[in-house]
């Protein structure tokens, strides 16, 4: 089956409005899928040049998009920081207690293959397409490593969430042909991971589009290249499950350095930079100066300070954190499905923080010794009500006042999560010193034994000295001038205005500890948690790692099957989804 869509042309992608009217009107479009034959054009009249595949390109995010909700719900309800509220479905208690029955509509995995098709379809035309010299090498390689990384990334999705899947690189007749074991036999996911990482490493073109591309467009501070999928991150992640972890790093080091975005300064570009405690023009959890001890002048808004990673419009900021984000528009398809998960007022009010989850912010200390991370009960989740209420995915919708506004973003891919999981990837390759500053404190405090001012000779002082990928250079001083690349950066608690904490005992462990802990507080409930769970407790052969952190979730709740459900996540074939079509 050759699988089509509309024609069309990314010469008209003059502004952004344009460029999502094409996004979404493909991916709102069911003729991308099993439409009739009087509906469809032939593949010679679909890729007949570099424009008619970008709009296959496009097309496919449109698709991609609509597995937003599936990917946060399956990664977070699953885990220990998300649960249930009085109005949730009985499919979504099941995911939280691990008990699901074979009609629950949110494991079925035919739509991840739906996308699968897409890709596939896509990348024979582009295969034919180069052949008939429809499109040159440059233009083929760029297009082809995208979609074949959306594609790799489905299936590392699907590996986590189901252990062993069918792995199908070609087009197949119909969707349904997906669940024909004897057609398309399951791989275990050790298996699975390692074709992805064989096929995703040999792909000859690995950056962002380059600035020539149709496909890249920068309108009003907004780089369309965050639209797309970051490839070296991908990697980073499939050599870090794999267990290749200089490799991994060394992807996530690649990010770390890239040209930044338009207006972005290099020192900014993914640093994880410290606080402007002056104008409070930063992502950071931060107070007005001077009134530090005073817990009512917290910077509290969608324009400054850390809340305003999730509510800010994309700017120069922005684009500092950001690495791949996709937004929701309330005026094209797909809809954004998280008001209507996540809203008490404008939604339906369908998952809240776990206990577990305010318990853990709660247990921190900030520096000016208020006993909570700000993060939690100020900006991931606000009390509404008398309720919690997960806040990052509504904040443009509340401040839109307006119920028929209901913009907003899939988070993908931030600069927080690319340190953690540098972090986690050089801890494992024994730097722990490096792992541990970039979790805490930053490379510039914890490279300066003699704890140098910049004003003296900081020439030895604040940096690495170690060869890629493990090369930073934080040197701030004055005599001699140095202001080296990261010289801003404070460390992930730094930024959240943490206090450090220690390692205790045997440093791999204690690190990691520590690093998938501040991923939680960092990064709840953007799609990492249970994957960050499965992939510790598969590496250190300990599924007590994660049934005790699910067990823990469902006993603060009163939980009667919480010690039940322990025990059936003590086996790790009960860590995965029945792949129930």
């Amino acid at each position: 089956m050759i699988t089509t869509i509309r024609k069309t042309t990314t010469k008209s992608i003059v502004t952004i409005v344009t460029a999502f009217t094409l996004l979404f009107s493909f991916g709102s479009c069911q003729d991308y899928l099993d439409v009739q034959p009087e509906d469809k054009l032939s593949g010679d009249q679909v890729y007949r040049n570099v424009y008619d595949a970008d709009a296959a390109v496009l097309g496919i995010y449109g698709k991609f998009m609509g597995l937003a909700e599936k990917y946060v719900v399956l990664n977070e309800m699953r885990a220990d920081l998300m649960t249930t509220t009085r109005n949730s479905s009985p499919y979504l208690k099941q995911l939280s207690q691990h008990n699901v029955s074979a009609e629950n509509t949110y494991i079925n995995p035919k739509q991840f293959y739906e996308v699968i098709q897409n890709c596939n379809d896509a990348l024979k035309n582009f295969d034919i397409m180069l052949a008939d010299k429809k499109f040159t090498q440059s233009q083929y390689d760029q297009r082809y490593a995208d979609i074949a990384c959306i594609r790799t990334w489905i299936y590392l999705q699907l590996g986590i969430q189901y252990g062993t899947v069918p792995y199908i690189t070609e087009p197949i007749e119909t969707i349904d042909d997906v669940k024909n074991i004897n057609k398309y036999p399951r791989l275990p996911f050790d298996q699975l991971l390692d074709k992805l990482v064989t096929f995703t490493e040999a792909l000859t073109y690995k950056n962002i589009y380059d600035s020539q591309s149709s496909l890249l467009v920068t309108v009003d501070g907004y780089d369309t290249r965050k639209f797309f999928i970051n490839k070296e991150c991908l990697l980073g992640d499939l050599e870090l499950w794999k267990g290749n972890y200089l490799s991994a790093a060394s992807h996530y080091k690649n990010v770390m350095e890239e040209t930044p975005a338009a207006g972005v300064n290099t020192f900014d570009n993914y640093r994880v930079k410290f606080a402007e405690v002056i104008t409070n023009e930063d992502l950071a959890v931060g107070y007005l100066r001077n009134f530090e001890q005073d817990a009512t002048t917290l910077v509290n808004s969608d324009t400054k300070g850390w809340r305003s990673i999730f509510g800010r419009s994309r700017d120069v900021l922005w684009n500092s954190e950001w690495i791949w984000s996709l937004p929701f528009d309330s005026n094209f398809a797909p809809a954004n499905p998280f008001i209507a998960f996540f809203s008490k007022t404008g939604g339906d009010y369908l998952a809240k923080p776990s206990q577990r989850a305010m318990d853990l912010w709660n247990s921190n200390t900030q520096n000016n010794d208020f006993p909570y991370d700000a993060r939690g009960p100020k900006f991931t989740y606000n009390i509404v009500g008398g309720d919690p209420v997960i806040m990052k995915y509504i904040y443009k919708y509340q401040a839109a006042n307006d119920q028929f506004k209901r913009n907003g973003d899939w988070f993908l891919y931030r600069a927080a999560k690319l340190h953690l999981r540098y972090a986690e990837a050089a801890n494992r390759d024994k730097q722990y010193k490096l792992a541990n500053a970039l979790l805490n404190i930053g490379i510039k405090n914890s490279y300066n034994p003699l704890n140098l001012a910049q004003t003296n000779n900081v020439t030895n002082a604040m940096q690495t000295k170690l060869p890629f990928p493990y090369d930073f250079d934080a040197r701030i001083g004055d005599f001699p001038n140095f202001r080296a690349p990261w010289h801003r950066n404070i460390g992930v608690r730094g930024r959240a205005y943490l206090k450090a904490v220690p390692v205790v005992g045997d440093s791999l462990i204690s690190i990691e500890n520590n690093i998938i802990n501040e991923a939680a507080l960092e990064l709840a409930y953007e799609g990492n948690r249970w994957e960050d769970l499965v992939r510790v407790a598969r590496r250190r052969n300990d599924p007590a790692f994660l049934a005790d952190k699910i067990f823990d979730k469902l006993n603060k709740e009163g939980n009667a099957e919480a010690t039940v459900v322990r025990t059936k996540l003590m086996n790790p074939n009960n860590w995965y989804l029945p792949f129930t079509w």
